[in-house]
């Protein structure tokens, strides 16, 4: 469990005003951080960028058919972080494409 907490403690300190993810540690995968990220995926592109993860690195796929998920492994600190973000398609296509309002 140490590998994972020295990560954390590390990310805190440097990153402590990003987006808090959710931080998980499992003993089935001993040496890994998980930071999960629940409020839409432009909390995934601040955290890609804090810790260089490059976007031909990042995994998309479609969850139900309306959630997209990002995720993404990089090393930090002596751990695996495995960065992982989930957000509505369709928030994210508004995002994309503006919101559609406009003043008349």
């Amino acid at each position: 469990m140490s590998v994972p907490l020295r990560a954390l403690r590390t990310l805190a300190a440097e990153y402590g005003d990003l987006p808090t993810p959710t931080v998980g540690i499992t003993p089935i995968y001993p040496e890994r951080l998980d930071l999960s990220l629940h409020n839409g995926l432009g909390e995934f592109e601040v955290w890609r960028k804090a810790l260089d993860i490059r976007p031909e690195q990042v995994e998309f796929r479609e969850q139900c058919g309306d959630t997209w998920v990002l995720k993404a492994f990089v090393p930090y600190a002596g751990a695996e972080v495995r960065l992982i973000a989930y957000g509505s398609a369709l928030d994210s296509v508004r995002a994309v494409a503006g919101d559609g309002d406009h003043d008349a």
